[in-house]
């Protein structure tokens, strides 16, 4: 029962975290799985990369039905840089006997801009509307002439500072409207104006974490 109340808890905390402390976390996650430079999301990988879709503290967990729950943002490739984050949200289920509690941290990283903007229009199921492998590490493979996408979402995902190399196939992505209206203040049928940077918040952490992402492209 006590481990039960706990799962409860999160949950609750991960659904109403407020959007700064949102963006907080997702720079701190890009930060930790690019540290590292034998175990980093390779740079070159992320040159090639038409999106990214960051989410901390996925919680993975359940008692005997596991499910996955997570809040987290989105950003696309543009001309020069990339775009504002729009925030999503990421859901799924998967049956089997278990009692536990796990937070995941998971970036994706996404072959094109047109497939990840197919989550204006409706959710993305992983593996399902668009193919996911769980992507390469380190530094040499940032150099590699032939590191090429071999599905349109390569995943990554750590627990606790480790890579987990968790399942991704069945969960959904799709816009988090009530988050994105409340940050932006757009109108909830033109979200698309968030990517176009006609849709703007001045909130400094937007800036850090665009500005990190530039940074990490360029090693």
């Amino acid at each position: 029962m006590k481990k039960l109340y706990i799962i409860l808890y999160v949950c609750f905390i991960s659904l109403y975290a407020d959007e700064s402390s949102l963006l907080i976390k997702a720079i701190n996650v890009l930060d930790r799985f690019m540290v590292i430079s034998e175990e980093r999301i390779p740079p070159k990988l992320l040159r090639q990369a038409g999106a990214i879709a960051i989410i901390p503290d996925m919680i993975k967990g359940g008692v005997i039905v596991g499910a996955r729950y997570g809040k987290g943002v989105l950003l696309v490739r543009q001309y020069e840089g990339w775009s504002d984050p729009l925030f999503i949200r990421m859901y799924g289920g998967n049956l089997g006997w278990q009692i536990g509690l796990e937070s995941i941290d998971i970036v994706l990283i996404f072959h094109d801009a047109k497939s990840a903007l197919e989550i204006l229009d409706h959710s993305i199921t992983l593996g399902v509307d668009l193919s996911i492998a769980v992507g390469p590490l380190g530094r040499d493979l940032s150099v590699a002439t032939n590191l090429k996408f071999k599905a349109k979402i390569y995943s990554y995902s750590k627990s606790m500072g480790v890579y987990t190399g968790i399942a991704l196939a069945g969960a959904k992505l799709e816009v988090d409207y009530e988050a994105n209206q409340r940050f932006y203040h757009c109108e909830p049928t033109k979200f698309y104006r968030i990517l176009q940077g006609k849709c703007h918040n001045d909130n400094p952490y937007v800036q850090i974490l665009k500005r990190k992402l530039m940074e990490y492209v360029k090693w």
